[in-house]
């Protein structure tokens, strides 16, 4: 059975922070940890993006738990080469964030971040990556740093790695499969939207009661309505953007691949002209990319979406972009 229900983004961003709907994210938490995890409050965080023009891109919270751990929830839904030096960058500026100046070291809080992409990030064949820092010895692959006896009665943790950040990768996109364990359901309604009327994850009971639609107030249903509309718009034209530019460069490779052979059969005195003329070809074509790029950031630019990101999509100035 599927469920009109919100969007997990969306809800982080307007009903998730809510006390009375904690209990939905900390049973993500909890089925992704393998713990029982309860939330203590919320955060303010530089990288927090609470921006409503942002609702494209990401939707950030920043919690601490009741072990007083610093968890950060990042849904991406956009390509981004360097992701994973944006999730490198957020865990280290939360950190420098919540120590004050001139404490001791051992106030750094640990710290998750946990990645739910839309998009394909690097290469692999699963769904869900972990990532966390081992110590392993150099000469004996198997000799792993643990934390001394005193170190673990005052720091959480058995090994010298578990102070370190956690990082969770959640390829949703990638997960094609019958939802078997407590993630997968999750997972599933991550990708889909949708809570199989025989979930039973924890979290998902609840929200597929407080998740839904209807149930929200006519001023928060024509939001969430025109932001879904919004983001559909806005993968639309990126889409379109991108397969227009493969197109015309295979276009432009092809011609310039037989311009190129038939240098090769023609006496050296034409071997300039052609030369000539595939550069004037190549500069008649990047002249017609740089119209489309303006073009799609124009129609990007009336859909609300921030410079920063037209402008990574389209490669164009800041400036250039302002002035359309």
């Amino acid at each position: 059975m599927k469920n009109n229900l919100i969007r997990f983004d969306w809800a982080m961003k307007r009903l998730l922070r809510d006390k009375s709907n904690y209990v939905v994210l900390e049973g993500f938490l909890s089925t992704l940890l393998g713990e029982d995890l309860h939330i203590v409050r919320f955060l303010e965080s530089e990288a927090n993006q609470t921006e409503v023009n942002d609702k494209f891109n990401r939707a950030d919270m920043l919690v601490e738990d009741e072990q007083g751990r610093l968890l950060i929830i990042e849904v991406q839904n956009n390509h981004e080469l360097d992701y994973f030096h944006r999730m490198l960058y957020g865990v280290s500026k939360t950190i420098s964030e919540y120590i004050n100046l001139g404490d001791d070291y051992d106030k750094v809080k640990k710290i998750y971040s946990i990645n739910i992409v839309y998009f394909e990030l690097g290469q692999g064949k699963d769904y869900v990556y972990h990532g966390k820092t081992i110590f392993r010895g150099l000469h004996d692959p198997n000799d792993v740093l643990q934390l001394s006896i005193r170190q673990r009665e005052r720091f959480i943790g058995k090994d010298a790695g578990d102070i370190f950040p956690e990082y969770y990768v959640l390829r949703v996109n990638d997960f094609d499969k019958i939802a078997k364990t407590p993630l997968d359901e999750w997972i599933e309604f991550l990708k889909t939207g949708n809570i199989d009327s025989s979930a039973t994850a924890k979290g998902l009971p609840e929200a597929r009661e407080r998740l839904r639609v209807d149930s929200l107030s006519d001023q928060d249903r024509r939001a969430y309505i025109h932001d879904m509309e919004a983001l559909r718009y806005q993968r639309s034209v990126i889409k379109t953007g991108w397969y227009e530019g493969r197109a015309e460069g295979l276009k432009e490779g092809r011609a310039e691949g037989r311009a190129e052979g038939r240098a090769e059969g023609r006496a050296e005195g034409l071997a300039e002209g052609e030369a000539k003329g595939r550069a004037e070809a190549k500069a008649e074509s990047e002249k017609e990319m740089a119209l489309r790029m303006r073009e799609m950031a124009k129609k990007m630019k009336e859909a609300g979406m921030p410079v920063e990101t037209i402008a990574h999509f389209t490669q164009l100035a800041l400036e250039e972009i302002e002035e359309l």
